[in-house]
């Protein structure tokens, strides 16, 4: 046997070894976090959704990209929802979007989701990254700060200095990770990092290999494994952007998700979200509707600059997304409750309003100020009644 064979054999063994380890390790990593999810405060999509992603995958006769977990067909249904087999709706928004994402997923191109702030694409990004992988928790959160070593890999410099150079003292990142085990990599807010930290990915999306320079011999290049792609996200309106290189750009394809259009969707799913946390803070009742009305209509009309009805106003320079809405619906229900032991009102919306709607410009406290003095009694209902009366709790 030759030297080039025994090392060929040796890094076989120990990669077989790794996969057994590995997937006992997933298979007891799975039944403690199924049992521990009503604990934690968030648990990934692919804990949350166990039995829906379990039964999609026992009847999923479709066929599916090397790699996936599930067929294209079972993964759209896990996002856009299957009243038949018990699965539920996850994501508002137009179905073909998600078509789309994962046909550029089953591709050789990684997937950029781009919008407003607070239009739920990390929330498609984990759901996206569940049903194709069954793990969205590879994730680089991008930043100022963000380093090579947080996206790629890192050392142990204990053994480094004591060892040197090796798969021992080596700690893989999410991408090394995601190259190795064949799985999607999630990167959120991709242009708050620098250039040359978001031109790190260009190796691994152009040529599918990542170097390890410091290493010898095969395992000197990492070579991604089928299933291995990345799905990135960026904000339109944020500040402290940087701009991505043309390189970058052109190796993935771009996306666009929409603020919700229709009040009805809007609400439902701000009713939906608010009662599901609600219930997890341990609030005993639900959110109330008219409540909530108030709320929705508030937010879209301060988000477009433009009344229900079609006549201009102060528009607000924050983000009055989908997601703030929800949080401020959570807000008010924890202030109801736990204040008084009712459902929280109007007036609770104000006293919650002024942390979401002031907060990069103190002009806009004076403007939201405004709509509460001459919106809101034009509206007719206890509720907006109760909202301007409350006009007086804003600070300033």
């Amino acid at each position: 046997m030759t030297a080039e064979t025994a090392d060929a054999a040796a890094k076989t063994a120990r990669a077989t070894k790794a996969s057994k380890a590995t997937k006992a390790g997933k298979a007891a990593g799975a039944a403690g976090r199924k049992g521990a999810a009503d604990q934690l405060q968030r648990p990934p999509a692919e804990v949350r959704f166990a039995d829906e992603l379990a039964r999609l995958r026992e009847d999923d006769t479709a066929p599916r990209p090397p790699g996936w977990a599930l067929s294209l067909e079972a993964a759209r249904r896990f996002i856009v929802g299957d009243p038949e087999r018990g699965v539920r709706r996850k994501f508002v928004g137009d179905p073909s979007l998600i078509d789309r994402a994962l046909v550029a997923l089953a591709t050789s191109r990684g997937l950029m989701m781009v919008g407003e702030p607070g239009t739920a694409k990390s929330l498609l990004s984990e759901l996206i990254a569940a049903a194709v992988s069954g793990d969205s928790t590879l994730t680089i959160q991008g930043g100022a700060a963000t380093t090579e070593d947080q996206i790629k890999y890192s050392w142990n410099y204990a053994l480094l200095v004591s060892e040197g150079p090796s798969n021992r003292s080596l700690v893989p990142a999410p991408l090394l990770r995601g190259m190795a085990e064949g799985k999607v990599v999630r990167f959120e807010e991709i242009t708050r990092c620098p250039l040359e930290v978001q031109d790190s990915l260009l190796s691994p999306l152009s040529d599918r290999v990542l170097g390890i320079p410091e290493l010898t011999g095969p395992d000197a290049m990492v070579f991604a494994r089928e299933g291995f792609n990345i799905i990135a996200t960026a904000n339109t309106r944020d500040r402290g952007v940087n701009e991505m290189s043309a390189a970058l750009k052109r190796r993935f394809n771009f996306e666009t998700v929409f603020p919700i259009a229709d009040f009805a969707t809007e609400l439902d799913l701000v009713e939906g979200e608010a009662a599901r946390l609600l219930e997890q803070s341990g609030v005993g009742v639900a959110p109330r509707r008219d409540v909530l009305e108030v709320l929705v209509t508030t937010f879209r009309e301060l988000r477009s600059g433009k009344t229900a009805g079609g006549e201009s106003m102060d528009r607000l320079t924050t983000v009055m997304s989908t997601a703030e809405a929800v949080s401020v619906a959570h807000a008010v229900g924890i202030r109801g409750w736990f204040l008084r032991g009712e459902e929280g009102n109007a007036a609770d919306i104000v006293e919650c309003l002024a942390g979401a709607g002031a907060k990069d410009s103190p002009d806009d406290l004076a403007r939201l100020r405004r709509y509460l003095e001459q919106q809101a009694p034009r509206r007719g209902g206890e509720q907006w009644r109760a909202l301007h009366a409350a006009r007086h709790r804003l600070p300033g």
